[in-house]
């Protein structure tokens, strides 16, 4: 589970990132608000831990953006405040918990995990393959990057399901071309570098890192880290 961890009180940030990466998370920390919306817009993190009060941005504004982008992350706000009336403001601007300060780090966990397995059973509910923003919906057959579709060839299709379906491994060009190709021992394993191109220039995008890393002599790896 990645996590993404937006406080800034400089003592706190610390201790929550090593009390969830004890638990085998992966944890980023940003100390304001700004930085920490554009984090989580990036679509790499399956839950948002966010602090209500934070410099530059609030943390119910950072819910209301994240639900306004339609990114898909489970959000747990952290907060001193502990009326009833701020709990709904918080979970009405699209937060799916509320933990209250002080708490413990077990409370901590155990919501950090309930969040991040009702993201994930709302993604697989949805019949999605999701790295970072790159989202495929196999009941509609469309794939997007962020908010931009993704107009793919079949073969194309094939290469990043298959990706997705294995993010972070490295896939041989005899693995790709057994998946996408079946078998078909007429095509040749430089065809994989040829649509691999054509994917890579479909997935550019601006101010976006294409996440298809070349293994040199080996073959290709899709790294969710940037995607």
């Amino acid at each position: 589970m990645r996590v993404l961890l937006i406080e800034d009180d400089y003592r706190l940030a610390p201790l929550i990132k090593q009390v969830l990466e004890d638990e085998n998370m992966q944890v980023d920390i940003a100390a304001d608000g700004e930085l920490g919306l554009e984090y989580g817009l990036s679509g790499s993190y399956d839950v948002a831990v966010v602090d209500w009060m934070l410099p530059g941005r609030d943390g119910p504004s950072i819910c209301r953006a994240l639900r306004g982008a339609q990114i898909p992350i489970g959000i747990l706000m952290l907060t001193a405040r502990g009326q009833v009336e701020d709990r709904v403001t918080g979970l009405n601007m699209g937060a799916d918990d509320y933990l209250v300060k002080p708490f413990s780090f077990d409370e901590l966990i155990a919501r950090v995990e309930a969040v991040g397995r009702r993201h994930q059973t709302a993604q697989s509910n949805l019949g999605e393959l999701r790295i970072g923003d790159i989202v495929m919906d196999i009941k509609t057959h469309t794939a997007r990057r962020g908010n931009d579709p993704l107009d793919l060839t079949k073969t194309e299709w094939g290469i990043l399901e298959y990706m997705l379906r294995h993010p972070d491994q490295v896939l041989t060009r005899e693995n790709i071309l057994d998946y996408v190709w079946s078998h078909d021992r007429q095509v040749q394993t430089t065809m994989v570098d040829v649509y691999i191109s054509y994917l890579r220039n479909k997935l550019n995008q601006p101010k976006r890192t294409n996440p298809i890393e070349t293994v040199r002599g080996v073959g290709y790896r899709l790294v969710s880290k940037d995607a």
